[in-house]
């Protein structure tokens, strides 16, 4: 199992109940697990702007704990073999077309598991317990708790749902607050936003929000306030249940 704080048994039988619960099948080509067995590159999506997580800066590789992740799967369905990876990215808004279009194999990409999504994706996982939390900058002293946002400019990002958790009642939302949503391309639209005062707060997993704070350092501080659990997963083609229960065995 990937080294990093598991609730065991929990994300274990979490992990069969998602693959299950995944419908359908795909007979017209090799499942993404044979590809990996037998040698062939395999080509993964990751964000490529989320510091930590997944950031890429110049022509290699991205970096990240995705990316990580992402590579230790494949090492350990390879059984020896050196298959090749062939690194996409794969923004929120992207994720589910370019796993059903085919462009990509699997994506590893701060991918929560929700009910939403499971008629399009296939969720091997989760592999890891993120929560959502809330940034602002340093010096703002009006939002305190995750409350305190009635009325406060958040961050919509392209193709996330994150902001519904504050904006939207149960059972889809979970907060119901009147805020003003604020559009932007991705959550590093986000954070620009934010540090130029174009909006108020970012709301998304910690595990994401952390490696925008860090990289910045004194401009931005959490509320650690969470609102929901976030289990991320590895978004395979809806209907690869092989592949599916050969990743959870490996994570």
């Amino acid at each position: 199992m990937i080294g990093v704080t598991m609730r065991g048994a929990a994300l274990a039988a979490a992990a069969m109940a998602v693959c299950l619960a995944a419908c359908g099948g795909n007979d017209t080509y090799s499942t993404v697990a044979e590809k990996i067995r037998e040698g062939r590159t395999v080509t993964v999506g990751t964000k490529w702007d989320q510091p930590g997580v997944g950031l890429k800066t110049g022509p290699g590789a991205p970096e990240g704990f995705d990316v990580d992740v992402a590579r230790y799967i494949v090492r350990h369905l390879a059984d020896g073999k050196n298959v090749r990876i062939t690194w996409r990215e794969a923004p929120s808004s992207a994720r589910e077309a370019l796993l059903q279009n085919g462009t990509v194999d699997m994506v590893v990409a701060s991918y929560s598991i929700t009910l939403s999504r499971r008629p399009r994706v296939t969720f091997a996982g989760p592999y890891v317990l993120a929560h959502q939390d809330t940034m602002v900058r340093a010096d703002d002293t009006d939002i305190r708790k995750t409350s305190d946002l009635a009325g406060q400019r958040i961050c919509l990002a392209k193709g996330s749902n994150s902001y519904r958790r504050i904006v939207d009642p149960p059972p889809d939302g979970k907060l119901d607050l009147p805020a003003i949503l604020v559009p932007a391309a991705n959550y590093s639209d986000c954070v620009h936003k934010l540090l130029n005062r174009q909006l108020d707060a970012v709301s998304t997993d910690n595990l994401v929000l952390a490696g925008y704070a860090e990289q910045a350092p004194g401009s931005f501080r959490l509320l650690n306030d969470p609102i929901s659990e976030e289990r991320w997963g590895v978004g395979l083609k809806e209907g690869e249940i092989a592949s599916c229960q050969a990743v959870d065995r490996v994570i």
